[in-house]
């Protein structure tokens, strides 16, 4: 028996369904995408009718949709779910991507179901257990190391999935409540406020300033194009990217980065096969380093990094030009070899280090080392010396404003003879099958070749389809001068055949049944960090063994300080004072201590605990009085579709 291939899945945001197309053009075999409500993006919701668009587009290739579902919900909303859930199917959605448990105990119709990054995937035995509940894909902690997602694979039949690109949150996702305790608005509830990219001062325990207006807790870029083969083997087989915020040239770059990437690991590997059909060519040359990034950081994969921290800025500050060399009245001078062009963004640190960002009107090439620009406005305080950088480059961003990828699916062509005519059958690379006849008088050619050439080429005219032809066969037993218009009403009728045979054939993945008796999990007790919102979530855990089951942090019950913020990232470790690594750090003002410390943000004071068994470190914080809450949401219902 042949063993079955393994299929790689590259899975790409979808801000909107416009997005989500690009994406699906620019080599993506899945995308996600937010409904009209219920997912952690709150800001970029899309109609049910959108995402039907959306799906018609991605099955076209057999590419899959998926929507992000993934917030808590309360007991008001549960109907207003399940209406939704009963819509996107109907729409077509291959799979949902949730955190609430609660989903699990409704009546749904049979679609996939996926456990979002907030589901907080961090061990063997909460992926085992996940496995068993009736999830067919696990979406992974950024924070796991490879060997770890070696052992899931080996305790796991689902699907992995494993971000590889993108915006890093700092706390491990569904275990932030910074922002719920500071605003009301909830990161669990498609809300955060980001404080994770604010400025802090950074003290020790004697109050001694350790940092200054430093961006402690914003992290550098995922990029794991280095350790893509390392995931495969691995176990993972669906490799994410993050940005359902970001803008479309970001989507369309790093799709294309991954594809290539990944295709060029397809080639080596018989043993691998992507998850959808169709190749995809491009008009510019993927550079993930152009479009929107805090410098980049394969993060745990291979372990703690000294430097996955973009303490200096939480924006996009781009590539490194070089140094002024000249400030003139109404232009500035740089010495770098990389040629600027007129429309190019360049920024530099100012003497407050703040980021300021200039548009170039005009780039002049002194020389090859030396490029004099003419900004927007010259800004007050630039001087000699100091570092440019560009973060936006004209010329590159053009080409990704307009039509940038072809996504095409090659086909084989056999013409042949009946008894009264011709037919035509075209495979397509899944191997499925049409085939077109038609009545014609047969005419013995007078010049072979020229028949023949004429002939290929006139079936080989796939145009504006989805397909290209690969090989034309010729099966007949002489060459037969076949009219331009028979060949050509052939292979029209012949794709036309071949889109709805696709369109028929493809199988949307099938829901997954839990394991009988139920999985039981790994713990008897759960905190508010499991997020628990609604009744049905309860009755879920303790079907599954829990007996003592808190409220979310979002019920406002933990008024005390507790951690509103759990994350791997480790300021002891990132100044050199953690003590698997140093005894202390001998500076100006003596030895700073490692602990406490405190993080400071105006009048917030937040305490710094460091459990460095599972080396994690926790921001302390409670909910500031009076509590900002909205109150219980509305219910919230959609009419079904007619």
């Amino acid at each position: 028996m042949q063993k079955t291939r393994k299929h790689i899945e590259l899975l790409s945001p979808a801000k909107n369904a416009d997005f989500g197309i690009e994406a699906i053009n620019h080599g993506a075999d899945a995308v996600y995408i937010g409904g009209p409500a219920f997912g952690a993006r709150a800001k970029a919701p899309n109609t049910v009718a959108d995402i039907a668009r959306l799906v018609k587009h991605a099955h076209r290739y057999h590419a899959e949709v998926f929507v992000a579902l993934n917030t808590i919900f309360h007991d008001n909303e549960l109907e207003g779910v399940r209406q939704l859930v009963h819509q996107l199917y109907e729409a077509g959605v291959d799979a949902l991507i949730v955190q609430d448990m609660g989903l699990l105990t409704m009546d749904l119709p049979p679609i996939q179901l996926h456990a979002s990054t907030q589901t907080d995937i961090r061990t063997v035995e909460k992926a085992k257990f996940l496995d068993q509940v009736g999830f067919s894909q696990l979406v992974l902690a950024r924070e796991l190391d490879i060997r770890t997602v070696k052992q899931i694979a080996d305790a796991t039949t689902a699907n992995l999935e494993y971000f590889i690109h993108g915006a890093l949150c700092v706390a491990f996702s569904g275990q932030c409540f910074i922002s719920h305790a500071h605003t009301g608005r909830s990161a669990n509830r498609g809300e955060c406020s980001q404080e994770c990219r604010l400025p802090y001062t950074l003290e020790d325990q004697k109050g001694r300033m350790i940092g200054k207006d430093k961006h402690y807790l914003s992290m550098k870029d995922n990029d794991q194009s280095a350790n893509l083969r390392a995931l495969i083997d691995a176990g993972v087989s669906s490799f994410k990217i993050e940005g359902r915020y970001k803008d479309l040239p970001y989507v369309k770059n790093a799709t294309a980065h991954y594809r290539l990437l990944l295709d060029e690991i397809l080639q080596e590997r018989p043993d691998l096969a992507k998850s959808s059909a169709g190749h995809a060519t491009y008009t510019f040359t993927p550079q993930p380093e152009k479009t929107f990034n805090r410098s980049a950081t394969d993060y745990f994969a291979n372990g703690r990094q000294v430097d996955i921290g973009a303490f200096d800025t939480p924006k996009f500050a781009g590539e490194e030009l070089g140094n002024v060399t000249k400030v003139g009245k109404d232009f500035i001078e740089v010495a770098t070899d990389v040629e600027l062009h007129n429309g190019d963004g360049v920024c530099f640190f100012d003497v407050h280090k703040e980021l300021v960002g200039l548009r170039v009107n005009t780039a002049q090439s002194l020389n090859t080392k030396i490029q004099r620009i003419f900004p927007n406005e010259m800004p007050a305080d630039i001087r000699k010396n100091t570092l440019i950088y560009r973060n936006r480059d004209h010329a590159f961003m053009r080409l990704l404003e307009k039509d940038s990828a072809t996504r095409k699916m090659e086909v084989s062509m056999t013409i042949y003879e009946t008894r009264d005519g011709f037919a035509l059958t075209v495979t397509d690379e899944l191997g499925f099958i049409a085939t077109a006849q038609c009545l014609s008088e047969k005419q013995v050619a007078n010049d072979v070749n020229k028949a023949e050439k004429s002939l290929i080429e006139n079936l080989s005219k796939l145009g504006s389809t989805d397909f290209v032809a690969k090989e034309v066969n010729l099966e007949v037993a002489q060459m037969w001068f076949v009219p331009a218009s028979v060949a050509n009403n052939l292979r029209r009728e012949a794709i036309e055949q071949l889109v709805q045979v696709r369109e028929l054939g493809y199988e949307r993945p099938a829901l997954r049944p839990a394991v009988e008796p139920p999985a039981i999990y790994p713990e008897d007790s759960l905190s508010y960090l499991a997020n628990v919102y609604n009744q049905l979530a309860r009755t879920f855990y303790q079907k599954h063994g829990v007996k003592l089951i808190a409220k979310a942090y979002e019920a406002n019950e933990e008024l005390g300080e507790v951690p509103v913020m759990i994350t791997k990232h480790c300021l002891r470790f990132s100044h050199g004072l953690c003590p698997k690594e140093a005894k202390g750090v001998i500076g100006v003002q003596g030895t700073v201590t490692a602990e406490p410390m405190t993080l400071i943000s105006g009048n917030d004071r937040y305490t710094l605990k460091f459990d460095c068994k599972p080396c994690e470190m926790h921001v302390m914080g409670s909910i500031r009085k009076p509590i900002l809450k909205l109150g219980p949401p509305q219910p919230i219902l959609f009419l079904v579709k007619q």
